[in-house]
């Protein structure tokens, strides 16, 4: 499981014109899902992003109450390394992908954080304001 973290000032998923995820003040999450991945891994994702020391005086959304916006997204891992089209055969499919990123927003919610998503399999449009910045890869 991959996820780049950003503290926002504000973030939003939009699909079909209606917003669907928002948040202000808080961490917008990315997440990406490979085949290996299990609902553990999911868990100690959740933890992670729960605890992570990334927001001003290195506190945690778990300190502070900080909202998480949990967006899917396959494409953390596309390799492009060889030629110009990336390769995304180490994606997981979306049928496995998509009960592992419902896990780690349940768990998440289950550590009493407010969590708001985007929508899979949608068209997403997705806005943030960053705030540092202050951008992380987790790649568990």
């Amino acid at each position: 499981m991959r996820a780049v973290v950003q503290t926002v000032g504000r973030a939003s998923v939009t699909v079909d014109g209606t917003v669907v995820g928002e948040i202000a003040d808080g961490l917008l999450v990315l997440l990406g899902v490979t085949h290996t991945d299990t609902p553990q891994v999911a868990a100690t994702m959740a933890r992670k992003l729960h605890e992570l020391r990334i927001l001003d005086d290195e506190r945690s959304a778990a300190d502070t109450g900080a909202p998480l916006l949990v967006v899917s997204q396959f494409t953390l891992y596309g390799d492009a390394r060889k030629g110009r089209r990336p390769s995304w055969t180490a994606a997981a499919p979306a049928d496995v992908a998509e009960p592992l990123v419902e896990a780690v927003v349940e768990q998440l919610r289950a550590r009493g954080a407010k969590v708001e998503t985007g929508r899979f399999r949608t068209h997403m449009l997705v806005e943030s304001v960053n705030v540092g910045p202050r951008t992380l890869l987790l790649d568990l």
